[in-house]
């Protein structure tokens, strides 16, 4: 990975060139903002940088030299990949299991898709996480001095998946670091990382693509420019401009659902509402989770709507046709505390939940709240 493979993000990369000219990169360097922006394609483009050993004169990775070559093949002898797991059986896991997995992934889903990785792991229901088995892991390996290069570097996703004792055991690494080693940490949500170890980061905002960007970003994976622009127009992120363009299954899904859950709410089906919930939760976890987000989503599309502007509406056709009859329902009386029952439930999901007991209180609530006119 070259940052010229990478789509815009200008500022970031000429910071992140930079850090490397002038030989001051900081020891745990954090990639934050919202998924879907190209950060960690950023963090392996400036991983290659930091190794290669015949930087172009605008400020690139060679891609030729036997250092470029080795981060192609993901084999590079100083770079360490951490990332989230599921344990299999109870047993201790650690990302050099699943390395062959997460190399595939990586040239998949190059926006680090985590639903993709998920299925990757063939776990919908899991929530991988970074155990303690990892933290261990590093610290022998990190031991060693670098082989070839100046720096070691690990790549680390999704920092704020620490298990609580795995962060205690990788803040002394940050706190006081080899002095050949280089953490570049990719976080979506940077607010669910251990304080102490945000805080001992050197931060970079990566800002998310708008939509004239994500249409390109399509374009270039080949799809048309109609269909590009009207994904683009609909998602919020080029994770979910893929799913959009894909066709995807899970989103027809979940607009089907979603009407489901209205139309019984308002008829006051209740037994319905209670085998709705069971067909929802059989899902599973993250599903669910992705399910509730979309609820909210259309929720506020239905709120939005009464301001006339079809400019500010992020809808596909169904959604859109749908919307028009429902949006009434959605006013000043019911839209707040309708977002943040869904809030809530998807916050008890993530805590393990019973997820037919949270979906049947929704549904429940939902009857009460879509009647308030």
């Amino acid at each position: 990975m070259r940052f010229a493979d990478i789509p815009g993000h200008e500022e970031v990369k000429a910071r992140l060139r930079e850090m490397v000219d002038t030989d001051r990169i900081p020891h745990a360097l954090l990639l934050e903002g919202p998924a879907g922006s190209g950060k960690f394609a950023l963090a392996r483009a400036l991983a290659a940088y930091i190794h290669c050993t015949d930087r172009t004169p605008d400020g690139d990775s060679c891609g030729k030299c036997p250092s470029c070559r080795q981060h192609q093949a993901f084999n590079h002898i100083d770079t360490l990949y951490s990332f989230p797991v599921v344990k299999k059986s109870g047993k201790p896991a650690v990302s050099d299991d699943y390395a062959e997995l997460f190399h595939e992934f990586m040239q998949k889903y190059p926006y680090m898709d985590i639903d993709r990785w998920l299925e990757s792991l063939d776990n919908i229901n899991a929530q991988p996480q970074i155990y303690v088995e990892e933290g261990n892991e590093l610290l022998r390996r990190l031991s060693y001095m670098a082989r070839q290069s100046k720096y070691k570097v690990v790549l680390l996703w999704l920092p704020e998946r620490f298990k609580e004792e795995t962060a205690n055991k990788l803040l002394k690494l940050v706190e006081e670091p080899f002095a050949d080693t280089i953490f570049i940490m990719v976080s979506n949500n940077s607010r669910g990382i251990l304080p102490t170890i945000y805080s001992r980061t050197q931060r970079i905002m990566v800002k998310r693509y708008d939509s004239d960007e994500i249409a390109a970003i399509l374009e270039s994976m080949g799809y048309d420019a109609d269909t590009a622009s009207q994904c683009a127009n609909i998602a919020t992120n080029v994770n979910e401009a893929l799913k959009i363009a894909g066709v995807s299954k899970e989103r027809l899904q979940y607009f089907e659902f979603f009407v489901s859950l209205m139309r019984k709410a308002y008829g006051r089906k209740v037994a319905e509402l209670r085998e709705w919930s069971v067909a929802v939760a059989a899902l599973g976890r993250e599903p669910v989770m992705q399910f509730i987000d979309y609820c909210t989503r259309l929720v506020r599309e239905s709120f939005i709507m009464h301001l006339g502007d079809p400019r500010l509406l992020t809808l596909n056709a169904d959604e859109l046709a749908f919307t028009r009859k429902f949006f009434p329902f959605i006013n000043e009386k019911n839209v707040i505390d309708m977002i943040a029952l869904f809030d809530d439930a998807r916050r008890d999901i993530a805590g393990n939940a019973n997820a037919k007991i949270v979906l049947f209180d929704v549904a429940v609530r939902i009857i009460m709240l879509i009647r308030r006119t």
